[in-house]
């Protein structure tokens, strides 16, 4: 048997009971015959109770002690963990993200991982040992200080990992059975999907579906390393995310035309208006918010006015990042010369997502109609390939995704989706 990658989120691991039955599945996995590597999270809410002591502290923790800090999380987790398997009478040995070679550039909360030299654990599980790995951590190349990878952060040094030691596979444990056309909180009819390509699943985890990290997706997909995401609460099989042509639909030869339904309620809407129709000032404003290190999503420009040739601009960004933009933004004014800005943090968006959609006239139309007949007001509208998004009113959201959902017969007849852990990672 070959090298399998598993990795625990905080929920599977919340207590000492979830620990101890993570540690009887990792033994298991061993006594089949292969080699585990496995990557843990912090347990249940620490690394948020980490941040609020950190902000009673200081209103503004240095960076660099911050991740000092929080890297104490996934550090208890691999202890007790190893702890637990030892006295299932299996030797485990636990690893920080340095020790593990997790190397990563210098930006402390958010780095990247420049490589992956996981000398001592291949040593380690050559001598029969299973390793034990803290998620979310590394090293920088540079400056050698403690980083943390950003949110979902686990999720990347599995993956990473199973790249680097050339594993059979990368099974992401939750406290879901895998990936649904939906949020089973607002969807219970919501059906598991047995296969999912990367690209449909790098969509939805974009449009706000908590499912799995962008990040250790696209290195998944860049290095054609296959996922399988389950719950760590039960023996089922989960969802398996492969390359887009090992996806098929069950009792067909092809893909299906919609794979799910993704909503996002953490977005906000800016409108710049009367921002003068002449070349430059699109520019200048996108300028000002990328300066600030805002990401920004859907962009709709209206056609000038021919008796002010003056127009209005409005895009979404991450609800979190809105005050700091209308500031980036109100310095402009003067500069640029627009009349106002307007600020709704009550929308949210949602998106369907599927491989079948571009070879599939008439999606957007049935979508469209679908929140109509629902009385969803659509105001921002934005498509890719396999992908179309609107944005709602946050108070419309649990209806788009309704609609939807039952407009392409995603649904199931029996209840299929069950948060084991109550939160769904």
């Amino acid at each position: 048997m070959g090298i399998v990658v598993q990795k625990y989120g905080g929920s599977s691991v919340a207590d000492a009971a979830g620990v101890k039955r993570v540690a009887q599945r990792i033994v298991n996995t061993k006594k089949l015959g292969h080699q585990v590597v496995v990557v843990v999270s912090a347990m249940g809410d620490t690394t948020d109770e980490l941040i609020d002591l950190a902000n009673e502290v200081s209103p503004l923790p240095p960076a660099r002690e911050l991740d000092m800090l929080l890297t104490a999380g996934e550090r208890i987790s691999m202890a007790v963990l190893a702890m637990a398997i030892h006295d299932l009478g299996h030797e485990a040995r636990s690893f920080t993200g340095s020790q593990a070679g997790v190397i990563t550039d210098a930006e402390h909360g958010r780095a990247k991982i420049i490589d992956v030299t996981p000398g001592r654990i291949q040593a380690a599980i050559d001598e029969g040992a299973i390793a034990i790995v803290a998620g979310f951590q590394g090293v920088s190349q540079t400056t050698k200080d403690i980083t943390t990878l950003g949110r979902g952060g686990s999720d990347t040094t599995a993956v990473a990992l199973a790249v680097a030691l050339k594993a059979d596979v990368c099974e992401i444990y939750s406290d879901v059975d895998g990936i649904f056309t939906a949020d089973p909180r607002i969807e219970p009819r919501a059906r598991k999907v047995p296969r999912i390509s990367y690209e449909e699943t790098l969509e939805m985890a974009a449009q706000g579906a908590k499912i799995l990290h962008l990040r250790c997706v696209e290195y998944a997909r860049r290095y054609d390393m296959p996922i399988h995401v389950r719950s760590s609460f039960s023996d089922k099989e989960g969802t398996w995310v492969v390359k887009a042509e090992d996806v098929v639909q069950e009792g067909s030869m092809e893909a299906a035309i919609i794979t799910g339904v993704a909503h996002d309620r953490s977005q906000a809407k800016i409108t710049v208006v009367g921002v003068p129709d002449k070349p430059g000032e699109a520019a200048a404003i996108f300028r000002a918010v990328a300066d600030a290190q805002i990401n920004i999503d859907m962009i709709v420009q209206n056609v000038s006015a021919a008796s002010t040739n003056l127009t209005d601009i409005s895009f979404t960004l991450p609800r979190g990042e809105g005050q700091t933009a209308m500031t980036a933004l109100d310095r402009l004014k003067g500069e640029v010369g627009y009349e106002g800005l307007l600020y709704d943090d009550s929308v949210g968006k949602v998106s369907v997502v599927g491989a079948g959609m571009s070879s599939s006239p008439g999606i957007s139309a049935r979508f469209f109609e679908a929140l109509s007949e629902a009385g969803v007001n659509i105001e921002m509208i934005s498509t890719s390939e396999i992908r179309v998004s609107v944005v709602v009113a946050e108070s419309q959201v649990q209806d788009a995704v309704n609609a939807a959902h039952a407009a392409f017969d995603l649904g199931s007849d029996e209840i299929e989706a069950v948060v084991y852990g109550g939160t769904g990672r």
